[in-house]
C-alpha cells in the first residue's frame, strides 16, 4: 500500500520521491536502516533507467524477493502512468492541458523542505570522515563549474574512494557510511545541455509510426539513459523530433511538462507520448517499453547488492559513488529552489515547511498535499482580488 500511496501523492520528481522513502521506510517504519538504504540509492545510481523508480523496485526485492520486486515497482509507476494518460486524453480531445500552475505553486516550496530534510538526515550519516567529506564538496564542484557528466562523476569519486581507502588500509578498515540520493541534473545542466543542441540541429525525417517501432524505441531508452526526465528530454527530441518526426517541439514540451506536473517517476512521459501517437494502445506500449529495463536491470543486480559491502574494494567505490550521488541531489536541490521560491510567501512556506518536519516529524506525503490546497486556496484569493 505504502508504494500505490507514493505513485498517487509522490510530486517532486526524483528528489522528492528518494526524501519521502527514506522518511517513511527508514525513519517511521524502520522496514530497512539507512545503511541499506543507501546502498540501494547508489546501486541505482548505476545502472540506467529511472532512478527513483528503480529504488522502488530494489526495496521492494529486498523486502519481499520477487514478488516484492514487480509489486512495489507497479504500484509506484501505475498510478502516474493512468493520471498521465488522462490528461493525454484531455490534450488530444481539447488541443491543451489542464491548469496546474495553482497546485505547483503551493507543491513545489514542500518538495524542497522535503528534500532538505533528507539532505540533513542522510548527510549525517554519509559524511563520517574528512576524506568523504572532500569529496562530496570536490563534486558538488565539479557539477556546478565544470558541468561535469553525473555517470562520470560518480565513476571518478568511487575510484578515488578506493584509492584513499587503500592507502589508510595500513592504520585499519575505514569506516564509512554510504550516503546519497540520486538524481540527474537539471534541465539547464550542461550534459543535457549540450546533447540537445546536437540534436536540435538534425533535420527531422518523417518515419512511418507502427507500435512495434514506438515499443523498440522506448524500450532503447529505457536501458541507455541514465537518471531522470531532465536527460530522457534530450534523447526524446532526438529520437521523436529530429530523427523521425513523429512529434512537433510544441507536443514533446507537453509531454514533458505533465510527466514534471504528476506525482510518480518522471518517465511516463513516455504514456503521454504513447498516447498522442497511438491512442491507449500506444500508451500502454510506450509505458511498458520505458520501465521494462528498470525491472529486468534490478532483477539482475538486486541480489548482488548485499555481496558488494563484504568486499573491501567494492565496499569502498559504493561509498564514493554514494557521497556523489548526494552531491548530485544537493546541486539540483539548489536549482529547484532556484526555480520554486518565486516569491516571499513560497520562501516562507519553505521554511516552516522545513521546520515542522525537523521538529514535528509530520508525515511527508500529507505536507505534500496540503501544499497542494494551498496553492489551489491562493489562487483563489488571486483571483478575487483581481476582479
Amino acid at each position: 500500500m505504502f508504494f500505490l500511496r507514493l505513485g498517487v501523492t509522490a510530486f517532486g520528481g526524483p528528489a522528492a520521491h528518494i526524501a519521502i522513502m527514506e522518511d517513511e521506510l527508514v525513519r517511521r517504519r524502520k522496514w530497512l536502516s539507512r545503511e541499506q538504504f543507501l546502498d540501494l540509492l547508489g546501486a541505482s545510481n548505476l545502472i540506467p533507467g529511472p532512478s527513483s523508480s528503480e529504488l522502488a523496485i530494489h526495496i521492494g526485492y529486498l523486502l519481499a524477493g520477487w514478488p516484492g520486486l514487480l509489486v512495489a515497482g507497479i504500484c509506484f509507476i501505475l498510478p502516474a502512468a493512468l493520471m498521465v494518460c488522462g490528461l493525454a486524453w484531455a490534450y488530444v480531445r481539447f488541443g491543451n492541458l489542464p491548469a496546474t500552475s495553482a497546485v505547483l505553486y503551493g507543491v513545489k516550496p514542500l518538495v524542497i523542505a522535503v528534500i532538505l530534510q533528507a539532505l540533513w538526515g542522510l548527510g549525517k550519516t554519509a559524511v563520517k570522515t574528512p576524506a568523504l567529506a572532500g569529496i562530496g564538496l570536490a563534486s558538488i564542484a565539479a557539477l556546478s563549474f565544470f558541468g561535469l557528466h553525473p555517470l562520470l562523476l560518480l565513476a571518478v569519486a568511487g575510484t578515488f574512494a578506493v584509492v584513499l581507502s587503500e592507502i589508510n588500509g595500513r592504520r585499519g578498515r575505514t569506516q564509512v557510511a554510504c550516503a546519497a540520493p540520486l538524481l540527474l541534473p537539471p534541465k539547464g545542466s550542461s550534459a543535457a545541455a549540450s546533447l540537445a543542441t546536437v540534436t536540435a540541429g538534425a533535420a527531422a525525417v518523417v518515419a512511418p509510426f507502427t507500435l512495434g517501432s514506438l515499443f523498440l524505441v522506448f524500450l532503447k531508452l529505457g536501458a541507455i539513459v541514465f537518471g531522470s526526465g531532465y536527460v530522457l528530454l534530450a534523447f526524446l527530441h532526438n529520437d521523436f523530433v529530429a530523427h523521425r518526426g513523429w512529434l512537433t517541439d510544441i507536443q514533446l514540451a507537453d509531454a514533458v511538462a505533465v510527466g514534471q506536473v504528476t506525482p510518480g517517476p518522471v518517465f511516463t512521459t513516455a504514456t503521454f507520448i504513447g498516447y498522442v501517437l497511438g491512442g491507449v494502445r500506444g500508451a500502454i506500449v510506450a509505458t511498458v517499453g520505458i520501465f521494462l529495463p528498470a525491472f529486468l536491470l534490478v532483477a539482475a543486480s538486486g541480489p548482488l547488492v548485499p555481496r558488494i559491502r563484504k568486499s573491501r574494494i567494492a565496499s569502498a567505490f559504493l561509498d564514493g559513488v554514494n557521497i556523489a550521488s548526494l552531491a548530485l541531489m544537493a546541486v539540483v536541490t539548489w536549482q529547484l529552489g532556484r526555480a520554486s521560491l518565486v516569491d516571499v510567501e513560497t520562501a516562507a512556506l519553505a521554511v516552516a515547511s522545513l521546520i515542522v518536519l525537523l521538529r514535528f516529524r509530520v508525515n511527508s506525503l500529507w505536507l505534500v498535499l496540503g501544499g497542494a490546497v494551498i496553492g489551489l486556496l491562493t489562487h483563489e484569493v488571486h483571483l478575487h482580488l483581481v476582479r
